[in-house]
């Protein structure tokens, strides 16, 4: 099968499955390094969070990875992950985002995140943690607002719990399914959809608002 990210995405069973014949434990070091990464670095939002617990959970269920050393793993590598953004935008803030052309730092993402975060407040850090990109930001927003690290680390927490602990978990009782293992890849893009529902409301709402406020202003 040739390697590509679409392929990846949408056969993360087969490429799990290939990691962990492959690598044996050192599968644990892998999965840990791309949901700290997803949720520590800024510049890593694309990362398959939601899809990648879930199917590790299946697989999991197969017996290629124990179920509890997994699921404390993923969930030491997310809190390590969020506080290691939350830092960086305490300490870096929001220079990292002065150049309004950046590729990479894109002001869109930020001001999506900060929106959420006017909203829900010290939330944002748990609620986050089920919505792609904003989740890599959200800590780093923390940051910058200077949220308390102890109430930051509180929330932080929680939303890992129930992200790794849920998908895994999900994962583990429903990912082999004879009927969900035959259409894993549907399941997979459906998971990605979903996930980014909330986002994509987000922002057609905040487009609307701010059409509507310039079509009648006070």
């Amino acid at each position: 099968m040739d390697f590509n990210p679409l392929d990846l995405i949408l056969h993360l069973d087969v490429y799990l499955d290939l990691l962990v014949n492959n690598y044996g434990p050192w599968i644990y070091a892998i999965l840990f390094l791309v949901i700290f990464c997803e949720t520590g670095l800024v510049v890593m939002p694309f990362l398959p969070g939601d899809s990648l617990l879930f199917i590790a959970g299946a697989v999991a269920a197969g017996g290629g990875m124990d179920p509890v050393l997994l699921g404390g793993l993923l969930m030491l590598a997310a809190i390590l992950g969020d506080s290691t953004n939350y830092v960086i935008g305490r300490t870096a803030g929001e220079k990292l985002f002065s150049n309004p052309n950046s590729k990479i730092f894109r002001r869109d993402y930020l001001q999506q995140t900060h929106d959420f975060y006017d909203k829900h407040g010290g939330k944002t850090v748990t609620l986050a943690r089920f919505l792609p990109i904003i989740r890599t930001f959200a800590p780093f927003v923390a940051g910058v607002a200077k949220m308390p690290y102890p109430r930051f680390f509180g929330f932080s927490v929680l939303g890992t719990i129930l992200w790794v602990g849920g998908l895994v978990t999900l994962g583990y009782f429903f990912g082999n399914v004879p009927f969900i293992k035959q259409n894993l890849s549907l399941l997979v893009v459906g998971i990605i959809l979903l996930s980014l529902v909330p986002m994509i409301i987000g922002v057609v709402r905040s487009r609307f608002g701010n059409a509507a406020s310039k079509a009648h202003p006070r």
